[in-house]
């Protein structure tokens, strides 16, 4: 209990210390600010940058960066941040990792306040951890697989843009105003690396790296070498959009195949849960012996353990690759 209290009374202090700080120095910085403004004319601008600067948002987001960008934090968050831009999370991994400990010790203090128990809320508030992380791989996901069922008509508007004598990158823009996000913001941002002056190979290579898509790879790969040995572009893309239409096919059919097992997959994982909220519900004091018992703990972990290890298991057999 000591531990837990200390634990959390060093935490409040360090977050009001560096808020107080940041505070400081974004006043000092905001008078400067507004006597230049003074001179230059723009001291509306300069009153509504102040008025934002003090807005609660704007100071949690700077703790989150100066948090962020301790060396602990930043080593450990650059395991993170290739799947924090994969789904298009505007967070450094440094910063992730700060919200995902002040989850932690946030749970953490919440379930000991309602339990007084120090080995349940540590227990509990370690397992929130993995809330944030399911939610940036549902997001990775879910934001590449719209991303892979635009590529075909992407290709398609690229094709005939070519054919009506508009260049790659003007095809390219063609794409980012007809289709919606997540291409129109990746092409976007193509776009723009090639206006600053970025090579158009090392443009699009980005572009793979960013997305990690297995089609947009294939697209990238053919568009460089018909740059090196030429070719008829526009048939090209045709042929490729061809084949990833019909591999989005295929991957309809097999998901519709497998549907079976995704349901015998959701119905494990939720099973238990509606089981133990039946039984606190109806008999609170059987149930509850698993969190006041030690014992009843590590039979929870490891249930708990064998449960993501199950899900894991139907999800590598429905998840056919082709």
């Amino acid at each position: 209990m000591d531990l837990i209290v200390v634990c959390s009374l060093i935490f409040t202090a360090v977050f009001l210390f560096v808020l107080g700080v940041d505070t400081l120095r974004t006043s000092k910085g905001n008078i400067i600010a507004s006597r230049i403004n003074q001179v230059t004319g723009k001291k509306a601008d300069a009153d509504k940058n102040i008025n934002n600067n003090h807005n609660g948002n704007q100071l949690f987001r700077k703790f989150l960066a100066r948090a962020g960008s301790i060396s602990i934090t930043r080593r450990l968050g650059r395991k993170i941040d290739k799947k924090l831009e994969e789904a298009d999370i505007l967070l450094h991994g440094g910063e992730f990792i700060v919200i995902i400990v002040c989850i932690a010790i946030a749970t953490t203090i919440m379930i000991f306040t309602l339990t007084l128990k120090p080995l349940t809320s540590l227990v509990l508030g370690a397992v929130s951890v993995v809330i944030p992380l399911f939610i940036v791989e549902s997001t990775r996901n879910k934001r590449l697989v719209d991303f892979n069922a635009q590529i075909s008509d992407a290709l398609t508007i690229m094709s005939n843009s070519l054919r009506s004598g508009f260049s790659f990158v003007q095809s390219m823009d063609m794409v980012r105003k007809e289709l919606p996000n997540p291409i129109k913001k990746e092409f976007d941002r193509t776009i723009t690396e090639v206006n600053l002056g970025t090579p158009i190979e090392d443009a699009l290579n980005n572009l793979s790296k960013r997305v990690n898509s297995d089609d947009l790879e294939l697209v990238i790969t053919a568009v460089l070498i018909q740059r090196q040995v030429g070719g008829n572009l526009a048939e090209v893309l045709d042929n490729i959009g061809g084949a990833i239409r019909e591999r989005i096919r295929i991957k309809r059919e097999i998901k519709t195949l497998t549907a079976q097992g995704r349901i015998s997959g959701v119905i494990i994982g939720l099973l238990p849960i509606f089981l133990a909220v039946f039984m606190l519900t109806a008999n609170p004091g059987y149930i509850l012996e698993l969190f006041t018992n030690r014992v009843g703990l590590i039979m929870l972990t490891l249930a708990v353990l064998g449960q993501f290890i199950g899900l894991i298991v139907i999800k590598k057999i429905v998840d056919i690759k082709f």
